[in-house]
C-alpha cells in the first residue's frame, strides 16, 4: 500500500526526469525498508532474474534505483534491457 501511494504522488514526468526528490523520497520512503538480502539470497549463483515495471525506460522507473541498490550493496550485475 505505502508504494501505491508514493506512486501516486509522483506523476511520470517527475519520475522521467529523475528528480532528486523523487529519488531521496523513494530512497527512504521504499527502498531503505526493503530486505533486499532475502531477495539475492534467493536467487541461484548462476541464474538470471528480472525486475519489470511499465515504464520503458528504466530511469524513468524505481526499477532503476532498485537495481543500484542491488549493484552497490549486494554485488549483483545488472544489465537494462532496452526495447530497439
Amino acid at each position: 500500500m505505502r508504494s501505491r501511494r508514493f506512486r501516486q504522488s509522483f506523476g511520470a514526468p517527475a519520475r522521467a526526469a529523475g528528480t532528486a526528490e523523487y529519488t531521496r523520497r523513494y530512497t527512504t520512503e521504499i527502498l531503505d525498508r526493503a530486505d533486499l538480502t532475502t531477495i539475492v539470497s534467493a536467487l541461484s549463483s548462476g541464474g538470471t532474474a528480472a525486475l519489470l515495471c511499465v515504464e520503458r525506460d528504466p530511469e524513468a522507473c524505481h526499477r532503476s534505483l532498485i537495481a543500484q541498490r542491488l549493484a552497490e550493496r549486494h554485488r549483483v550485475t545488472i544489465e537494462h534491457l532496452r526495447p530497439a
